[in-house]
């Protein structure tokens, strides 16, 4: 998914193994995710797609006079949060710690790889029949000739 504010911006889904780099859009209001070397094409996060980070994750506190933060670790799943309120930003990174850090707090610049895409519906439904079958093929198995 690509937050609200991205949808004047070209974007694309990400794909596993897509080196990523968080950016600031020029013509948008937020901060999100490109592919590295392509800057004006926001590349889209589905819920429950992890990413690694190069580095420590550092990221805007909520107000700036805080100044910045920074998260010891470097693999996270991508969430949605807030999705009862249209006008605020949704998209987010639980780390393992349980701390969620929205991507629109990210410093720009900072670099990840996806591992892992989430199952699809499609997946999870082709899986249960070859389970299914499977569990068929063990209890009748084909006589040998």
């Amino acid at each position: 998914m690509c937050d609200y504010s991205l949808h004047l911006i070209a974007s694309r889904p990400a794909k596993v193994a897509d080196k990523l780099v968080s950016t600031d859009f020029a013509r948008s209001i937020t901060r999100g995710f490109t592919e590295v070397g392509h800057p004006d094409v926001a590349v889209c996060l589905r819920p429950g797609t992890e990413i690694a980070f190069d580095n420590p994750v550092m990221y805007d506190r909520a107000f700036s006079m805080f100044g910045k933060a920074r998260i010891e670790h470097r693999v996270a799943r991508f969430r949605q949060v807030n999705m009862d309120d249209p006008h605020v930003h949704h998209d987010a990174l639980e780390f393992p710690g349980g701390q969620i850090v929205m991507v629109t707090r990210l410093i720009p610049g900072q670099t990840a790889t996806v591992l892992q895409l989430p199952a699809s519906p499609q997946d999870h439904h082709h899986s249960a029949r070859a389970t299914a079958r499977e569990r068929d093929t063990a209890r009748d198995p084909a006589p040998i000739a």
